[in-house]
């Protein structure tokens, strides 16, 4: 591209300056993984949060008499607490050295399964003293939330009458284990959040794996080159730069002859990059029409074989021929989407297009160059490391010999073992040309594993944290059925007495723990209608707000809310009612 030029081109191309900061461009949409894991790590520490403090409480409502004779000796409410709060203090210290030991460990666990290319190469994540720091601040406030909560609801109210107290539903234990039934409330709604964002992913991962491509990967290999400085020119010098293209072009001829001599291999082809990736996007322009500012496509250069080793058919027209290439005419193979979308109402077989900021360099006014639409094949998925979720986008393919771009990829299609087959390649490479090295190679199928990475990473993360949350739920919809029923025991005793049966029984602390369930459920349904509207960015091919996995949600929380309350509903129903009616 000649500076003289420049100005023409990028005046009839539509540019626009985007502000980016470096974290920003160094990061990119990974930050929004980052975000959510953050939020399934808040979830899961409050989750764990309302669980400690249920058992404080527990233990506190245990030891009611001793705190009332103390209170009676003469302890202030404010000596108490702190008694408590030391207490729990004890506990969340030695929880938080073990958790920072797990951490540090977990730590390289964690950076391995973090996709390769998700962060530049510069980025070191390890443990330092601001993180320790923060997991002190974190330990802190855990300590007053799960110690002072339960200590305060303890002391409240007059403490005497417990010093004759005794294990029946005293007023205070009743409310005792009503801000338990509270606490039970929020780990399900959490909990249900949480599950309902990891179902999410999964429906998303699904959908992301089973997609129809429109072409076909398997039995493809590909490699990029390194070409060496030989093969560059200098800007501006037209002898340079016709001398460059000369030798890309007759390299890429010979390569492609050679490879598609060895055994085994039906068809080769020259790319840009190897699918699904993009290559460059450039501003449409169609003489006759107006022009739109989305009027984009991907511009792929390749050679003829481009479609017969992805599997592409051709829909009308033709394909790009040797002497296209040969040639260096200025002909494209557009897709369906460019078709329909720059022709609706009319055949686009026959129009010249041009391309506002196409690299030719060997060309003295490359914004005046149009290429005559010669074919329509079939559209295929595409996307980039960023975007999550498949496209569909206007492309056009062109000779490779037109493009003077820098880089040179190669794909063949062939039965041969992958690793047989590039070991031949990188031979008859060297054959050609020692100086030109392969940067990259590999199947296509395992290209495509690398755009997995990055959503299967988030999806096993927050789903660990969604079953690490829902054990959590389990635990603490036991402890305080178990908590009930023990508390009403003497109730229980009664009623059997007076005839009740066992599936009576049953039943009622069945209710009793579902009602819980229910409320908990509904409010975190509500929670996450808006919450998982953030993952919105995160997931493709599922609506945030899809039914069945809201669905699915509700199921596996009533299934596990049942095996928290059987064991207790079954030690209820089991009562011996003279035992029950002398308990105290």
């Amino acid at each position: 591209m000649h500076k003289a030029n420049t100005g023409a081109i990028f005046a009839e191309a539509k540019f626009a300056i985007v502000p980016e900061t470096l974290l920003d461009s160094l990061i990119g949409d990974f930050k929004k993984t980052l975000y959510a894991l953050l939020g399934a790590v808040l979830l899961l520490l409050l989750i764990a949060c309302s669980n400690v403090a249920n058992l404080f409480l527990a233990r506190a409502t245990a030891r009611q008499r001793e705190i009332a004779m103390r209170a009676t000796l003469g302890a202030t409410h404010g000596r108490l607490i702190r008694q408590l709060l030391v207490e729990s203090s004890v506990l969340a210290s030695t929880a938080s050295v073990a958790g920072w030991v797990l951490a540090y460990f977990g730590l390289k666990v964690v950076v391995a399964l973090i996709p390769a290319g998700t962060l530049p190469e510069e980025t070191v994540i390890r443990m330092h003293m601001p993180v320790l720091f923060l997991s002190l601040g974190l330990t802190i406030l855990t300590t007053i939330f799960c110690g002072l909560a339960p200590a305060l609801h303890v002391l409240r109210g007059e403490l005497q009458p417990r010093l004759a107290g005794s294990g029946k539903a005293s007023g205070g234990a009743l409310g005792h284990g009503k801000l338990r039934a509270v606490l039970v409330v929020g780990e399900v709604a959490l909990s249900l959040v949480l599950l309902t964002g990891a179902g999410l992913l999964m429906r998303s991962f699904f959908v992301l794996t089973r997609v129809d491509l429109g072409f076909d990967p398997k039995n493809v290999v590909y490699f990029q080159l390194n070409l060496s400085p030989s093969y560059f020119f200098k800007w501006g010098d037209t002898a340079s730069i016709k001398n460059s293209l000369e030798k890309k072009n007759a390299l890429t001829r010979q390569l492609l002859a050679r490879m598609q001599a060895l055994p085994g291999v039906t068809s080769v082809s020259e790319l840009n990059n190897p699918p699904p990736l993009t290559s460059e996007t450039s501003d449409t322009i169609i003489p006759g029409k107006p022009h739109a500012e989305r009027w984009e496509t991907t511009i792929d250069e390749c050679s003829e074989g481009y479609f017969r080793t992805l599997g592409l058919p051709l829909l009308r027209g033709r394909l790009l021929s040797v002497d296209d290439a040969s040639s260096a005419r200025h002909v494209a193979v557009v897709n369906e989407t460019f078709a329909r979308k720059y022709f609706a109402n009319e055949d686009a077989l026959g129009h010249k297009v041009k391309f506002g900021n196409l690299d030719l360099p060997f060309v003295e006014t490359p914004h005046d160059i149009y290429f005559e639409i010669v074919g329509i094949v079939r559209d295929f998925k595409t996307r980039d490391y960023v975007n999550p979720s498949w496209q569909t986008v206007p492309q056009a393919f062109m000779p490779y010999s037109v493009a003077g771009y820098s880089w040179r990829s190669f794909m063949a299609r062939s039965a041969v073992d992958p690793k047989l087959l590039l070991k031949n390649f990188g031979q008859e490479l060297r054959d050609l040309d020692p100086s030109v090295e392969i940067a990259e190679s590999g199947t296509l199928e395992s290209s495509l594993h690398k755009f997995y990475r990055g959503p299967q990473f988030e999806l096993v993360t927050i789903a660990s944290f969604a079953g690490i949350g829902l054990a959590l739920v389990l635990i603490g919809i036991f402890s305080v059925m178990a908590y009930t029923v023990a508390l009403r025991t003497h109730e229980i005793g009664v009623r059997v007495a007076l005839g009740a049966q066992q599936t009576n029984i049953l039943r009622l602390v069945l209710l009793n723990g579902f009602r819980l369930v229910a409320i908990g459920v509904l409010i975190g349904l509500l929670a996450s209608y808006e919450l998982t509207r953030f993952l919105a960015s995160q997931i493709s091919g599922v609506s945030a707000t899809d039914p069945l996995t809201f669905a699915a949600v509700v199921t596996v929380i009533v299934l596990v809310a049942l095996a928290a309350c059987l064991l207790p509903a079954r030690r209820a129903a089991a009562v011996d009612p003279l035992v029950a009616l002398r308990y105290e």
